[in-house]
């Protein structure tokens, strides 16, 4: 048995959460150990954010030279190498990864401990060979790809996010089950790469959006070839003669579907297995470790963050939890988890984001909605670009309070961060209309689905007589 170690703050897990606490706590002076038995940097870095992004980028590039003709260029088809793909998607990760490296955090003046961790009782984790009796834990141990219980699944290779990127070659049809934001954005980058796609859904594909801006989405994917099968369930999976075959209920009718290869998107497990927690006293189920509103478990002295804590699974989620620890924990400061103001993206093509209220649920939560829309097509900038493609869509509530926005079209990931802005600060609509937009941007749709939130006002014909007595002095 190595040496005990007793810091102020141990965290297991060095994915984007972990990281982020351990870094701000070391430079605040605090002794912190960081326990990772895998990858620094975690799925994000390795196997999820930064990966697929580099792989839709490829995709994006290859799609452009195929339609450019509304530029008065001719298109070609493009000659794609899927090695070169491949060592670009792993340069990206190259790249980024000396930022999350056992080295950097070293220097930081972090004890990285490069092995499983796991719970002796409430106070002490165990790590390789060391007893870490820390004042406070903080376990980031994240999620990863679920299997679905279709039959068959055990007898047949298939691929998850956490090995599709190792893939250096063409598929020739990729089946993918799961067509939530990972499953499709997968759809279109393989199929942009050369790749026949096929994806299988069991009920609404993206269903977690508002089904009036999915629709300008799944629209461009059929467009590009996609073939996206929803409402159906899944019999079983057996091997075929070229690759996987699934036998589906497609509107109570069986069918046979055949790939060459076979991608599961359909969901993920909180990482907790080899933890013993419950040596430790904490509460966890299925979807996670059980946490407060401050993000404590059901032992005091442990906090859990991002996916492993359950609720939203997104990178900036487990950056969001980091800053409530390190506010909680070093500092007593009161804090409380809010899910109001937490954007998401799809990053297909066009993008779709969203932050808020939908409107369905700005509807049943209150009882005066006022829904504002804006297309690109009235925008400048985007008829420049030829991306007219998409709209904006802004739900409000009582004298213009601004309750959710959702974006489909050209870099709508970028610009759904004035609306996080707006929510986050309690904003009302006029608010966004009082600021000065450069021209010609696509921000611009921002201000201008802000300014029809006043077009009703000027039916008034009160309006109208206003003016009309002003003129009278000069």
């Amino acid at each position: 048995m190595a040496e005990d170690l007793k810091p102020d703050l141990c965290v297991i897990g060095a994915g984007s959460g972990g990281l982020s606490v351990a870094a701000a706590a070391a430079q605040l002076g605090v002794p912190v150990v960081l326990i990772e038995k895998g990858k620094m940097g975690g799925d994000c870095l390795n196997y999820g954010c930064v990966p697929s992004k580099a792989m839709i980028a490829a995709g994006k590039r290859a799609q452009a030279m195929r339609h450019p003709d509304l530029f008065g260029i001719a298109g070609v088809e493009p000659k794609i190498d899927p090695g070169k793909v491949h060592r670009h998607v792993h340069h990206v990760i190259g790249a980024i990864a000396p930022n999350d490296s056992v080295e950097r955090f070293t220097g930081m003046g972090v004890k990285v401990i490069e092995a499983a961790g796991k719970f002796v009782d409430a106070r002490t984790v165990e790590a390789g060979g060391h007893l870490i009796r820390a004042r406070r834990f903080v376990v980031s141990t994240g999620s990863s790809p679920a299997a679905p219980p279709i039959p068959g699944i055990d007898k047949v290779p298939y691929f998850t996010n956490e090995t599709i990127f190792d893939n250096a070659r063409t598929l020739p049809h990729l089946l993918i089950i799961g067509g939530g934001p990972i499953g499709m954005e997968l759809a279109q980058a393989h199929r942009r790469l050369g790749s026949e796609v096929t994806v299988l859904e069991a009920f609404t594909p993206l269903g977690k959006d508002d089904p009036e801006l999915t629709a300008v989405v799944l629209k461009r994917l059929e467009e590009e070839g996609i073939n996206i099968l929803s409402g159906i369930r899944v019999e079983n999976l057996e091997r075929g003669k070229t690759g996987v075959l699934a036998n589906l209920i497609v509107d109570d009718q069986p069918k046979q579907v055949e790939g060459s290869h076979l991608l599961v998107a359909a969901g993920r497990s909180a990482n907790v297995d080899g933890l013993d927690l419950e040596k430790a006293g904490i509460d966890y189920d299925k979807r996670g470790i059980k946490v407060n509103a401050r993000l404590k478990t059901s032992n005091a002295r442990v906090y859990a963050i991002g996916d492993v804590a359950g609720g939203l699974q997104f990178t900036h989620m487990a950056n969001y939890h980091a800053g409530l620890v390190i506010r909680n924990a070093l500092f007593r400061m009161p804090v409380r988890v809010s899910t109001s103001a937490i954007p998401w993206v799809t990053y297909t093509d066009p993008e779709l984001a969203h932050v808020g209220l939908t409107e369905a649920q700005a509807r049943e939560s209150h009882s005066k909605v006022q829904v504002l829309r804006w297309p690109y097509a009235e925008n400048d900038r985007a008829q420049a670009e030829r991306a007219t493609e998409g709209f904006i869509k802004v739900v409000t509530g009582k004298k213009g309070r601004i309750l959710g926005a959702t974006i489909v079209g050209e870099h709508a990931g970028e610009l759904i961060q004035t609306w996080v802005l707006a929510i986050t600060k309690k904003m009302k609509i006029s608010d966004i209309t009082s600021i000065v937009v450069a021209y010609p941007t696509l921000a611009e749709i921002n201000k201008r689905v802000a300014y029809t939130y006043y077009l009703p006002s000027l039916t008034n014909p009160w309006i109208g007589r206003v003016i009309k007595f002003l003129r009278k002095f000069g």
